[in-house]
This record gives structure tokens, sequence and C-alpha cells, in this order.
């Protein structure tokens, strides 16, 4: 059991909380692989409870790799930025602005993820959301107390991060694949396809992932499994995964989505996690 204090600390489309156990009962046990690789990392929900000793990580999103970097290498100051902000809807839209203007290139490091965090504990339902130009646009939240100093949390994930090999890549998922080795284990939480037409939520990245993106996806894993290496998948259960993935260990699951606008929708979804190994 490893430490319960190093949680994800933002919230996230398709977080993996709710799968955690069904994850931990099929993935490889730890120790018995040399590298864990998850290359679409959100907020990190799998990667923390697993908690490899040597790990290769990767998101597209250089906003929120921007903030584990902070959170390992400026943690301390990140939690006194913290500090500063107000839950008020005015001073949230003024930050909300920020990256639209030049000057927002000349933030620190430290400054930018405090910010990040700060949106995402305080907007509308955790939703991190992008425009087209790639801009944060979710709404204000109104909550009464948001945790937006989580001050233990950051200090033990930060803690963890640097008594371990964990590497941070930003870029296209193929990227933090290159010169895997046999002996690792991948565990791929890719945006979901869309169980229909209205429900396809890609906003948290610029450029979506479509159709083509879950075929190219597919033959990433069909080269994983020719090397030897071993990988898990989720995604939603629908024809087009599973279609894709038939000649693989497919198992169907559960899972309780709380983040979509329409407060009907959420509830129970049927998922799948493939893999491919016994």
């Amino acid at each position: 059991m490893g430490n319960e204090l190093i949680q994800p600390f933002v919230k996230w489309v398709g977080g993996k909380r709710q799968l955690i156990t069904k994850i931990d009962e099929l993935a490889p046990r730890k120790g018995s692989y040399a590298r864990y690789y998850e290359p679409f990392l959100g907020g990190g929900a799998v990667l923390f409870n697993t908690q490899p000793n040597r790990a290769t990580v990767n998101d597209f999103n250089e906003e929120l790799i921007n903030v584990y970097l902070t959170i390992k290498n400026n943690v301390d100051e990140l939690i006194l930025d913290l500090q500063n902000h107000e839950n008020n809807e005015g001073y949230f839209y003024e930050m909300r602005e920020q990256d639209r203007k030049e000057s927002y290139k000349e933030w620190s490091n430290i400054r930018k993820a405090s910010r990040f965090i700060y949106l995402n504990k305080t907007c509308y339902n955790g939703l991190y959301r992008v425009n087209s130009q790639g801009f944060f646009n979710s709404p204000f939240g109104k909550y009464k107390n948001p945790n937006i100093v989580n001050e233990f949390v950051l200090k033990h994930v930060s803690n963890y991060l640097n008594k371990n090999d964990i590497k941070f890549i930003s870029g296209d998922y193929e990227k933090s694949l290159k010169g895997i080795r046999k002996n690792s284990f991948v565990y791929f939480d890719p945006p979901y396809a869309p169980v229909s037409q209205t429900s396809n939520f890609t906003g948290y990245t610029l450029g979506g992932f479509n159709e083509d993106e879950q075929i190219r996806l597919k033959k990433v894993c069909d080269k994983l499994d020719k090397k030897g290496v071993k990988f898990l998948l989720s995604n939603s259960n629908v024809p087009l995964i599973t279609e894709l993935y038939k000649d693989y260990e497919i198992n169907v699951v559960d899972a309780k989505r709380s983040i979509n606008s329409d407060a009907d929708k959420r509830g129970s979804v049927e998922e799948v996690l493939i893999r491919n190994y016994n």
C-alpha cells in the first residue's frame, strides 16, 4: 500500500479515481516491470495510486505538465503563491483572462502553475476546458470554500516526485514511448471515443481526438504488443473501440461520471479496460 496522501491535486475530465480498484486488479504487479509509462497523464490518479519508482509520463497540455514540474521543483514557493488567490467572481475572470495577454509569456512557471490550480479549484465543476485558440474558458464555479491550497497533498506529491525517477514530457503521446523496452508497462487513458454525437468532450487539449486518432492509438498498441510490452487501456464501451481491440482481453466496467454540464447525464456509464496479457 502506497502513501495515501500522494493523490491527484486537480480535478480532471475522465479522471480515473472511479476505476482505480479495477485498474489495480488488472494491472501487472508493481515491481514486475522495470518502468511504468503513462502517455495521457491528466490528473494522475493511476500514477499516484501505483506510485512506481521509475516512470515516464506525458500530457499534451503543457500548462498541466508545468504544474507537475513546479510541484516537484518549487513546491514551497507554489504554496505561498496559492495563498494569494481570492475566491470571488471578479478576481476569477481577471485571472482567467491572463493567458490572452502578451505579458503572460513573462510569468514565472510558479505563477503559471498557481494560476492553473486556482482556476481548476474555482471553475464550474472542475471542468478544465480550452477554446479553439487554446485559452482556458470554463466559467466561475461559485463554491463557498474551495480547497485552493492543499498544502499536505502538494508536499507529499513533491516528495514522491523527488525521491523517484519520474520523467515528465509534454507533447504527442508517441514521443513518450520512444525507446521503450520489453520489460515495461504502459497505461493508456486517451480521450474517450464518444458514446453519442453530442457527448464528445476533448476540450482539455487543443485539436481533439477523433476516430483517426483512436485508430492510430490502436496501431501503437499493436507495436507495443509485438515488442513484448504490456499495456492496459481504458476507453468507452462503444463498437468502434470493441471492434478495434477485439484481439485483446476486454473487461467491461461501470464508472460514474460527475463531469457533465447536464446533470441528468451524470451517472453510471460502461467503460472498457483492454489489455494484452493475462
